[in-house]
């Protein structure tokens, strides 16, 4: 089978390797299959040029596959118009956590064949199987489809326990060139980076989380280490991007993934996502002599209760301890605050505010953002029981226009009141950020003209 993968514009110069579709890529080679990249991502194209290329070209199937979000929503509903204008539109699957949670509504909104769930990998060779030998669909697990207009969803497909089985990305069909071009904290002009997994899966239960897949699965670090040795040797990768949604899992588990990077003698820098309740000086240390060089950090509140609300399992304490210690260790910090979970209120907003003021160090632009209850998460489905939300339509097409903008307001400010206090929070963590900027850039114009700097390389920014 001939199968086309939709990489879609998410409106950034650079875009995030898409690393699903990559994992997928190997799936569907390994079987037999040829497969075709669309780069919307790369050369911006408008959605018409996708109908024209379908018009031209023949293909069996076309996948696209979201994640959930406003502005994912409305291009997956374009990219499914320019597909379905297709003289010869292909079988037509979309999947990811987008689409996942509420099938029936997104197979009926963007008139697809297919809605994939789930983890993917198993599910692509028993998919592409049944279409290319005319199966029963519904024989496959982890998917769902339409008979008529009743929804078939078939049982749930297991996740892969031993991920070290899963084919490394097929890189080779990606311009790894343009993508190695993204910028991350504390990279240099000359640094060259790619996102990596080292794990699949969350432990942690937040309530606005909208993970489908429970349980943390780890790859080995020999694994992820050969495949950062093949992007360092293939494509000069020095700066690497783990893309877990948590790799500090726990204490042991980051220490020995530290160990393997140390023991292997292998030198990049990376980041990745981390919980404060794992930031102790000495593993911090550790990450630092390892090339840790930035920390992302799932922060969401600076009031107990609001914490103890989301499930964080997180203490004010122990959010102020360890990031003090991850600055003292020379690795910068993330800070994400949202704003507006059950019972939070303008003191809770204050409170986040002033704890950005203390301790960024201004090596990301940070604001602060409502908390938006997507489909699948705990506090989508609250906001359903409660009256505050009618379900997905209610929330694509009326609540959820930006993820600046409240969708829906679970705290006791009106609406106006609310962004009033979005607004207020912002303009100061802006101007802070912006007053930083301006102060560094005047104190290298000092050492420049005053101390005769001949190293420096002009005023410039990536």
């Amino acid at each position: 089978m001939r199968i086309l993968l939709v990489v879609y514009d998410n409106d950034s110069y650079i875009h995030w390797f898409p690393q699903g579709l990559a994992y997928i890529s190997s799936v569907l080679l390994r079987m037999g299959h040829e497969v075709v990249i669309y780069q919307q991502d790369v050369f911006h194209w408008p959605e018409e040029h996708l109908t024209d290329y379908l018009n031209r070209s023949h293909f069996d199937a076309v996948c696209v596959s979201v994640i959930g979000g406003y502005y994912q929503y409305r291009k997956l509903l374009k990219i499914s118009a320019a597909i379905n204008r297709a003289n010869h539109r292909p079988t037509f699957i979309i999947g990811g956590h987008g689409p996942a949670p509420e099938p029936e509504y997104f197979l009926k909104k963007t008139g697809a064949d297919i809605v994939a769930i789930g983890e993917g990998e198993i599910t692509t060779v028993e998919l592409f199987n049944a279409i290319d030998h005319k199966t029963p669909l519904k024989d496959v697990r982890g998917i769902a489809f339409l008979d008529g207009d009743k929804l078939v969803k078939t049982p749930e497909r297991p996740l892969i326990h031993d991920i070290d089985t899963i084919e490394p990305p097929a890189y080779h069909l990606f311009p790894i060139d343009y993508y190695a071009l993204l910028r991350d904290p504390n990279m240099s002009n000359a640094d060259r980076g790619m996102p990596v997994l080292s794990g699949r899966g969350c432990t942690f239960k937040c309530n606005f989380c909208y993970r489908m897949d429970m349980g943390h699965r780890a790859r080995s670090i020999e694994a992820v280490l050969e495949e950062v040795s093949l992007l360092q040797k293939n494509h000069n990768i020095n700066y690497i991007m783990f893309s877990d949604e948590l790799l500090m899992i726990s204490e042991e588990r980051t220490v020995e993934f530290c160990n393997g990077i140390l023991r292997s003698g292998m030198r990049f820098k990376w980041n990745c996502n981390g919980r404060l309740n794992f930031a102790k000086p000495d593993v911090l240390k550790l990450m630092r002599d390892a090339g840790c060089v930035f920390i992302n950090y799932g922060i969401e509140s600076l009031d107990q209760q609001a914490l103890n609300v989301m499930k964080k399992g997180l203490s004010v304490k122990m959010i102020h301890q360890g990031i003090q210690a991850t600055l003292e260790s020379g690795i910068s910090p993330g800070f994400n605050i949202i704003f507006g979970n059950i019972g939070e209120n303008r003191d809770s907003l204050k409170k986040g505010v002033e704890f950005l003021l203390r301790y960024d160090d201004h090596s990301q632009m940070r604001t602060i953002r409502p908390v938006t209850p997507y489909p699948g998460s705990p506090l989508y489905y609250h906001a359903i029981r409660n009256g505050l939300l009618e379900g997905v339509e209610d929330f694509y097409e009326r609540k959820h226009l930006n993820s600046d903008l409240l969708s829906v307001n679970f705290t006791e400010l009106s609406d106006d009141e609310f962004h009033d206090a979005l607004y207020d929070a912002n303009v100061t963590l802006l101007s802070a950020y912006f007053d930083q900027a301006r102060d560094k850039a005047q104190q290298i114009a000092f050492d420049l003209y005053k101390n005769r700097n001949s190293s420096f390389r002009g005023f410039r920014q990536t």
